[in-house]
C-alpha cells in the first residue's frame, strides 16, 4: 500500500464492528510508532493511555462527542462502538504547550490503524472532565485527543472537488458516509513571480 493509498483510505470512521475487538498488542505497537514521531522542540511531552477492554471502552465512550454535522445522530449505538482508544495527554511538567505534537501522533495511529485493515476517528470534542475522573487520570496530564478505533462497519466515500462550506459531511439514506473535498486548484497557491 502506498502514502497515497493510506491516506485516502484513512476516513473518520464512527461505527465499528464490535464483535471485532481490538488486542492490548496492537494498541501498543500504534503507541509505540506515535511515539518516534517528531516533536516540538523534540520535547516529547505526550503520554498515551490505551483502553481496549470493554469494561474499560465503557468508560470512555460516554464522555466523547461524535459527529457534531449530524445533528440528529448521538452516536455509535451498542454493537457499533470501537474497540479501543488511544488517549493523547500533554504531560505539563515537561511542557505547557503540546503545539502540534498530538495531532501528529494521532494521525501516525489511524494511518497504522489502517494498515492493518483497522479505522478510527481523532475526537477533540470531549467532556474531560467527566473523563479524567472516570480513568482517574491525574491532573498534571493534560486530555488533548482521543483516538477511537475498531474495524469499520460503515462506507464512507469522498467527494473531490466538492465544497465542504455549507455541509461539511453528510449520510445518505443508506447510511453511507459522504465527505466532500476542496480541489487541488483551490487550496494550491502558487508564489508570485
Amino acid at each position: 500500500m502506498t502514502v497515497r493509498d493510506l491516506v485516502e483510505r484513512n476516513r473518520s470512521y464512527r461505527r465499528f464492528d464490535e464483535s471485532r475487538p481490538i488486542d492490548r498488542e496492537t494498541l501498543v505497537e500504534f503507541v509505540d510508532l506515535a511515539r518516534h514521531t517528531p516533536s516540538a522542540a523534540n520535547r516529547q511531552p505526550l503520554k498515551y493511555m490505551i483502553a481496549w477492554r470493554p469494561a474499560d471502552n465503557q468508560r470512555v465512550f460516554p464522555h466523547l462527542r461524535w459527529a457534531a454535522a449530524l445533528t440528529d445522530w448521538p452516536g455509535p449505538a451498542e454493537g457499533q462502538r470501537p474497540t479501543g482508544y488511544v488517549l493523547l495527554l500533554g504531560d505539563t511538567t515537561i511542557s505547557k504547550q503540546v503545539r502540534w505534537d498530538d495531532a501528529i501522533a494521532a494521525q501516525t495511529i489511524l494511518l497504522a490503524a489502517t494498515e492493518r485493515g483497522l479505522g478510527g476517528c481523532i475526537i477533540g470534542s470531549i467532556d474531560r472532565d467527566a473523563l479524567r475522573a472516570a480513568l482517574q487520570i491525574p491532573q498534571h496530564l493534560e486530555i488533548l485527543l482521543v483516538v477511537a478505533l475498531g474495524t469499520p462497519a460503515e462506507t464512507v466515500i469522498l467527494h473531490d472537488g466538492t465544497c465542504p462550506d455549507e455541509r461539511p459531511y453528510w449520510r445518505d439514506e443508506a447510511g453511507v458516509h459522504h465527505v466532500p473535498k476542496r480541489e487541488l486548484a483551490e487550496v494550491l497557491l502558487e508564489l508570485p513571480e
